[in-house]
């Protein structure tokens, strides 16, 4: 039996309108899929590479990176440049004429205007910072092509043992994802560079034998923070022995100085204390004192620079392992644990302020009770030998505190 003629025409008119639907959307799709990759920055049309940054930015880059006045000098990329330790190494390493770009996604984990306030003095050291992320390969690409790099000095990392209870991704995000992507661009590179890098003394966990070793285990990791550091350390091992880069890692101890971290205890003490607000002061089982191996940055910074300047070259060409290659682990520290109560101390007589404080047991949140570095392998390879206790560290860090939090506005230089 036919169909009733109005059914055929609805359903001629329904198919006419469905057509015409699923054509738009398909034309749509179509146009967004070209307008995203004509404009994303993952791109990898060579083509098309100054969408990044223009000629303007890449000239920048280019001169940043080229070695002003040393024979033979480096060509450093830097990530984390505008983090604290990343700063003072880009300043280094310029003012003895070496090229450095410098990396940095300027998040927001810490006070983005005091990163903002360093970037301000590298541009006067001639030190030019690109805004980004180190899980962005079409930039990090774009930089080598640019720029050929001899040596990344890596120090960009979620940092932070507490944060990670609040915010957990963003250590795998940045120590973990972010590590492997900057080391399948540099196992790409040809040639490629010498990879020092800034693991943690943290990787030491429930370690109890003092000072700690590089010899010693680093499986108890006793928070994210420190088994994402842990976790760097293996990556390092296999891009080293699968790819022949060169690799350095670097075990910082609590480094401190001007223009550090406001989460660090001796930042954040010396503000509430002039705000005569209270601190807290944690001890561990039987008023067991929390200690420090207290490092100041300066002399961090020297070990960077040791550990670039005695960096082999990597063996591997275009991602092929062409021989065996450096792979090497130091201690940064001072050598000298100091209780936190005796930071306070000191940071009581340099403010002239009498701390409001308050003893509460450890809490549950990773940290450990005491550090402590033994730094023999760094002294006989790199030449490291810290000079600065904490009293004077500590000194010259209020000095700059004073100035940089001063009502006019007026910064310290580094």
């Amino acid at each position: 039996m036919d169909k009733p003629f109005y059914i055929n025409r609805f359903r001629y008119h329904f198919s006419i309108t469905k057509s015409i639907f699923w054509t738009c959307i398909f034309l749509g799709l179509i146009v967004l899929f070209f307008f995203h990759s004509t404009n994303s920055p993952h791109s990898s049309d060579p083509g098309r590479r100054r969408f990044l940054g223009g000629a303007d930015w890449e000239n920048r880059v280019v001169k940043s990176g080229q070695p002003r006045s040393r024979a033979g000098g480096m060509r450093v990329l830097v990530t984390g440049a505008a983090g604290f330790v990343g700063t003072h190494v880009s300043a280094a390493l310029r003012r003895r004429g070496d090229g450095v770009v410098g990396l940095d996604n300027f998040n927001s984990y810490y006070d983005p205007s005091l990163k903002q306030a360093r970037r301000s003095l590298l541009e006067r050291a001639d030190v030019f910072i690109v805004e980004g992320d180190i899980n962005d390969s079409a930039l990090l690409k774009q930089l080598f092509q640019l720029v050929q790099f001899t040596h990344v000095m890596h120090l960009a990392a979620q940092a932070g043992v507490r944060y990670a209870m609040k915010n957990p991704k963003s250590y795998i995000h940045s120590n973990i994802a972010g590590w492997v992507n900057l080391l399948e661009v540099c196992k790409s590179a040809n040639p490629q560079p010498a990879v020092v890098w800034a693991s943690s003394s943290s990787v030491y966990g429930l370690n109890t034998k003092v000072p700690f070793s590089e010899k010693h285990r680093t499986d108890q990791p006793s928070s994210l923070y420190a088994a994402t550091k842990k976790a760097g350390e293996e990556i390092a091992h296999t891009y080293n022995h699968i790819y022949g880069l060169s690799i350095t890692g670097l075990r910082f101890f609590t480094v401190y100085g001007p223009w550090g971290r406001p989460d660090m205890a001796y930042f954040f003490f010396t503000k509430a204390i002039l705000k005569r607000k209270p601190i807290s002061i944690f001890e561990g089982p039987n008023h067991f004192s929390v200690a420090r191996d207290f490092t100041y940055i300066d002399d961090v910074v020297k070990g960077c620079l040791g550990a670039l300047d005695t960096a082999k070259k990597s063996t591997g060409s275009g991602g092929i392992k062409k021989g065996n290659a450096q792979l090497r682990v130091f201690n940064l520290g001072n050598t000298s644990p100091v209780p936190v109560s005796k930071l306070v101390s000191i940071l009581e007589k340099l403010l002239k302020v009498k701390a409001k404080k308050v003893v509460l047991p450890m809490p549950e949140n990773g940290d450990v009770l005491f550090t402590h570095a033994n730094i023999s392998l760094a002294q006989r390879e790199l030449g490291y030998k810290p000079n600065t206790d904490l009293q004077n560290g500590l000194k010259k860090f209020v000095r700059w505190y004073l100035d940089y939090y001063t009502p006019s506005g007026k910064k310290s230089e580094v």
